[in-house]
């Protein structure tokens, strides 16, 4: 049959002869000019097609960061106390393993241990939560003691390198130490521990609604995925990964718990004021790397030259502290959690700053164990685990490790 090739050319195959129209190149050349053309309009319209495609993830990507950034800020009073909650959980989940090793605790059911074990924090919070409000109400009381110490040491060392010589040294005094005001800085930083224990009923509650949960999990699962096979397979990825966070946040918080006992007996025997306190701060700004051990025993230190105006003691007292914090963080974290977390260093200044940012100084030291947890979440799922791994710091490693190092459980 002849087609006409002015009526339908896509229906002529390239680099064919009409029939009827033997060795017709003229009509050839213009079969191929048209396949040709039309293919170079379809690729423009692909092309166009998928940078129109990229163009509108980008911008949805962007939309939904915007958004999530202003729910974490607009709800950080409902979103601080589940996340504190979802931490204790994998605390006393890990913590619960661990003591069924015991043989003295093997054959006592894992609801009756939780139990204890969550009565137990309970105690800790409200007695951290009566150290807290206790210590603010005496930091109020000895702030201007405190101050006075500040400036009587300040003139003592003017006179020593005679400073006070100078005949504009009364207006640098003016313009620096009459400036600084012990009293408000304390409070300061107090109010964001404060944030947080405000919050710590909640978290209880959470932390016990969300045990409760945990028993009847894989039964929902099993309902959710009735293929079994499926079912089994998500279980055991999410196993994997909760057995990676508790490990890793039971673990952190011991080393922090060891470090506090160790630095209140430093500060206890040398007479500091306040040592349970800074202690704790000590404690939970280990969680913070880089730059939380430091600021952990920079405000005792600090204190301590404010209360005892001698500067040997105070650097007595700096000595031992960051000897305790080396010890802790050089010998006892590497043979606990061995390599430690495995994410790259920008990643965690990245971290810091987004969640200091968003919550404070709550937002600060929960950074890392939020992050860490997003990490192993997103390698324990073949989807995401490439994200996992541009978090890590190491990409020697294996898959399984992407998110998390060679934590000793």
């Amino acid at each position: 049959m002849y087609v006409d090739p002015l009526e339908d050319r896509r229906a002529i195959p390239v680099g064919t002869l009409l029939p009827g129209v033997p060795g017709d190149n003229g009509l050839y050349a213009v079969c191929r000019r048209s396949t040709i053309g039309q293919n170079r309009v379809s690729e423009r319209n692909r092309e166009a097609t998928i940078r129109a495609s990229t163009l509108t993830t980008i911008t949805l990507a962007l939309a939904l960061s915007l958004m999530i950034g202003w729910l974490l800020v607009i709800g950080r009073g409902l979103l601080l106390p589940i996340l504190l909650a979802v931490i204790v959980v994998y605390v006393l989940s890990s913590t619960t393993n661990a003591l069924k090793r015991l043989p003295l605790l093997r054959h006592l059911p894992a609801t009756a241990i939780h139990l204890v074990l969550l009565a137990v924090v309970t105690l800790v919070f409200v007695a951290l939560a009566l150290v807290i409000s206790t210590t603010v109400n005496q930091l109020i009381e000895v702030a201007p003691s405190y101050q006075k110490n500040l400036e009587t040491l300040a003139t003592q060392f003017a006179h020593l390198v005679n400073v006070d010589d100078l005949p504009n040294w009364h207006e640098i005094r003016a313009a620096t130490l009459e400036k600084i005001s012990i009293q408000t800085v304390l409070l300061g930083f107090v109010s964001g521990l404060t944030s947080m224990g405000s919050s710590l009923f909640l978290v209880i509650v959470y932390a016990a609604f969300l045990f409760s949960e945990r028993i009847s999990f894989t039964r929902k699962v099993s309902a959710a995925f009735p293929d079994g096979g499926q079912a089994e397979r998500l279980m055991d990825v999410l196993r994997k990964i909760n057995s990676r966070i508790g490990n890793y946040l039971a673990i952190k918080t011991l080393i922090n718990v060891i470090l506090g006992i160790v630095s209140f007996a430093i500060m206890w025997l040398m007479g500091v004021d306040f040592a349970l306190f800074w202690a704790v701060t000590i404690a939970l700004m280990n969680y913070i790397p880089y730059f939380g051990s430091l600021i952990g025993v920079m405000l005792p230190v600090i204190l301590s030259l404010a209360q005892f105006a001698s500067i040997s003691t105070t650097l007595m007292l700096a000595v031992l502290l960051t000897a305790a914090q080396m010890w802790v963080g050089n010998f006892l974290e590497p043979r606990m959690i061995g390599r430690g977390l495995n994410m790259s260093p920008f990643v965690v200044i990245t971290a810091l700053s987004l969640w200091t940012g968003l919550w404070g100084l709550p937002g600060a030291i929960l950074a890392i164990p939020l992050t860490s947890m997003i990490a192993i979440i997103l390698g324990g799922f073949e989807g995401t685990r490439f994200i996992a791994v541009l978090l890590s710091e190491r990409v020697d490693t294996s898959i399984e490790e992407a998110a998390f190092g060679d934590a000793k459980s």
